[in-house]
């Protein structure tokens, strides 16, 4: 991946508990965050005492390099979400200024956790619909503003591939929004349910209580199938 074609944009611990609808409880599973970017979820539930790991293409790149790219699309961002205000709710943010300086803020975390996070094991480079893990090996996955919301540029089979990828991993998925860019619901959701049934997996569309882009209420939760064991099959 080119990190001149990434808009890195981060998110905060605090919305992601209100975008995934996320309790205490979940807060102490053993976490994986698909496609985080520079969101400070990881830093912040990390220094809180969470166990999560992230997985991002563009954690091939160095701090620096990261940071660069943010300080040339940040005024390119803010100068979009001011043409397009009215596609957006303004009750948790006050305007366009109010988005920037909280998403900088979360991306100045994460920055600043970086390379510590690197060092641990904590960012991953990774991208879905292959992640380097076991199966199982999650409680929870996570996929905040990549799957639905880019449905032109990413085809229903590579949603359905994954989604599975993630169920494979973790025992529970949660993906917010399912709306795409025009804040239309992605023609790619009922397929991508009956997909998820049919390999025995448990989807369900749940509201929740983030509001920013109009017509993303919902998140998409799956509870994943036990695995097969082998050992089960008379192979």
């Amino acid at each position: 991946m080119k990190l001149s074609s990434v808009v890195p944009w981060g998110r905060s611990l605090a919305e992601y508990r209100a975008m995934f609808a996320l309790v205490d409880e979940d807060l102490e599973a053993n976490i994986l965050g698909c496609g985080d970017g520079p969101a400070s979820f990881n830093a912040e539930l990390t220094a809180a005492g969470g166990r999560v790991m992230s997985v991002d293409p563009i954690y091939c790149y160095s701090a620096e390099e990261i940071r660069q790219r943010i300080q040339q699309v940040y005024p390119v961002i803010l100068a979009q979400l001011a043409r397009t205000a009215d596609q957006y709710i303004w009750t948790h943010f006050h305007n366009p200024g109010h988005v920037g300086s909280s998403r900088m803020s979360a991306m100045n975390q994460f920055l600043s956790d970086y390379p510590r996070g690197l060092d641990a094991g904590r960012y991953v480079e990774a991208g879905l619909p292959e992640l380097p893990f076991f199966d199982r090996e999650f409680d929870l996955a996570l996929c905040s503003h990549l799957l639905f919301l880019y449905s032109e540029q990413l085809d229903e089979q590579q949603h359905i591939a994954a989604l599975l990828e993630m169920c494979r991993v973790a025992t529970e998925v949660r993906v917010f929004p399912l709306v795409g860019l025009d804040g239309k619901i992605s023609p790619h959701l009922p397929r991508v349910i009956r997909a998820l049934a049919e390999a025995g997996h448990q989807p369900a569309v749940e509201r929740v209580d983030y509001r920013f882009q109009k017509g993303a209420t919902d998140m998409l939760r799956v509870r994943s199938a036990a695995p097969i064991n082998e050992d089960d099959t008379g192979e």
